[in-house]
């Protein structure tokens, strides 16, 4: 449990230096931009896999039993959630996380302004349902409390930086998921990005249901189905 906490607690840290603008000038003025993000994105995975590694050595203690329910659940909660992570970070978004912060906002703004945390949620409690132990629960219920505290700090970050232009890109950008599109009738845009995130997605949800997930993670997500 000890790793655990450790290896948790860097991820917290690490994921807080975006948020704070004169740390990440400082870094971007240093490195370059590209450079940034690009040494930001493989630590940001190093830790991450760390932190899996960490819980997947946390003892197993259960707590509920997972329902066949559940593991459907996951199939449907986990790739939309990757699907808003993957186009949330291709798409231009001066409101939210996105390796394109300038430019117009991409069509994944009007169904969200906040896809990426809304996606990394969504996958959370994806995989909270169907794991009926204490070390899920405490990784995935610690990221699903982490993507709702960052989409508020992000909208006060949003405000400062943008001033009176925040408002007007706020109001197409909904930070509920498809409220606006269900509220005004508005027609759902799709552009290359969100064409590109499905496609990944896909492949992706192949790769893992055909193996990839139990040869990273030594859990086979359709097991649950059967049980």
């Amino acid at each position: 449990m000890t790793e655990f906490v450790l290896a948790f607690g860097l991820f917290l840290v690490l994921h807080s230096v975006p948020a704070v603008p004169a740390i990440r000038q400082s870094l971007i003025a240093v490195a370059g931009r590209r450079t940034y993000l690009s040494l930001y994105s493989l630590v940001s995975i190093a830790v991450l896999a760390w932190l899996f590694h960490a819980a997947l050595n946390t003892d197993y203690i259960a707590l509920w039993d997972p329902r066949p329910w559940q593991g459907h659940l996951t199939l449907i909660a986990a790739p939309a959630g990757l699907f808003l992570v993957l186009a949330g970070l291709f798409s231009p978004n001066p409101l939210s996380i996105t390796l394109r912060q300038c430019g117009t906002p991409g069509a994944i703004a009007s169904v969200t302004r906040h896809p990426v945390l809304w996606g990394f949620l969504l996958w959370s409690l994806g995989h909270l349902v169907a794991n009926g132990d204490l070390r899920s629960l405490l990784l995935f219920g610690g990221f699903a409390l982490f993507s709702l505290a960052g989409m508020a700090m992000l909208d006060r970050r949003a405000r400062q930086r943008l001033g009176r232009q925040w408002q007007s890109l706020a109001e197409n950008a909904p930070l509920l998921p498809l409220s606006a599109i269900l509220s005004a009738g508005e027609r759902l845009r799709v552009d290359a990005a969100m064409v590109l995130a499905a496609t990944l997605t896909a492949l992706l949800t192949i790769w893992l249901l055909a193996g990839g997930h139990a040869w990273l993670f030594g859990a086979d997500p359709l097991s649950l189905l059967d049980s």
